[in-house]
């Protein structure tokens, strides 16, 4: 049903689970003045759509096989699609905060309905407006998100790890910590312990990804996707217990234990 003298915003969804696709449908089927004009399943099937349907707005998943939703945005730019993106995630807000996105909305998985609807009439503000100078300060908006993470994606995905007289290359998501001590960085897997030819940890991040490698320490630097327990210490500090097979402990330097109290709402 729709409104008076209200636009209908056509909206392209993009996502490669179908239960994902079927339940965002599902919610804007419920909003007035919505349409879905059509669902992709894969980033080249979204850009080939997006091209021949110029939507209002795409929907569009950021974790997806072959282009993943960032590249999917660079490509729209590239040809000029006139449509909005609204990114839909899985990332935490902390991730998402790393990627400056705060002109261009985001939607985090599962979506809320009241979240979403606010991201449609922000959306619906933006088609309706007349200043275009609006709508190119949007496009200028992705435009540096897009590139950031191809940045982001040209860091190191594998670096090598030496053990013993092996020299190992190991998948970065898959460092569990690393640790300074005389000169010399130890680099902890899942699987491995080795150490590392970078000569400082600050080297050594600026090769990792910054949402998810947080320097804990001016001698630790940890993956928090591996933080298996976080115990109280003394004087309202914390040491990390990650998820290695010997549940190394980390200690969290005073400087950064309010950042770490915020990010987890301590």
């Amino acid at each position: 049903m729709h409104g008076l003298d209200r636009m209908v915003l056509r909206v392209l969804v993009v996502d490669d689970e179908q239960l994902a696709r079927n339940e965002l449908c599902f919610q804007l089927n419920q909003l007035d003045d919505v349409e879905v004009v059509e669902q992709a399943a894969d980033g080249p099937q979204a850009v080939s759509l997006a091209e021949t349907l110029a939507p209002d707005l795409v929907l569009l998943d950021i974790q997806m096989p072959g282009l993943t939703g960032f590249e999917v945005a660079r490509q729209l730019l590239d040809r000029e699609v006139p449509s909005h993106v609204v990114f839909v995630t899985a990332f935490d807000q902390f991730a998402m905060e790393a990627f400056e996105v705060n002109a261009v909305d985001y939607l985090l998985k599962p979506v809320d309905p009241p979240r979403l609807t606010r991201a449609i009439e922000r959306v619906r503000r933006l088609v309706t407006t007349s200043d275009a100078a609006d709508r190119t300060e949007a496009n200028k908006e992705l435009e540096r998100i897009v590139e950031y993470v191809a940045e982001r994606q040209s860091r190191r995905e594998r670096l090598a790890v030496k053990t013993g007289d092996r020299l190992l290359l190991v998948q970065a998501e898959d460092i569990v910590c690393a640790s300074l001590a005389d000169d010399v960085i130890t680099i902890v897997t899942d699987t491995v312990t080795g150490t590392s030819n970078y000569r400082t940890l600050d080297e050594l991040h600026s090769h990792l990804d910054p949402a998810a490698f947080w320097r804990v320490h001016r001698s630790h630097l940890v993956n928090i996707n591996k933080i298996k327990e976080i115990v109280p210490w003394f004087s309202r500090n914390y040491i990390l217990r990650m998820k290695d097979g010997k549940g190394t402990e980390i200690p969290v330097s005073r400087a950064q234990t309010k950042r770490f109290r915020e990010y987890l709402s301590l």
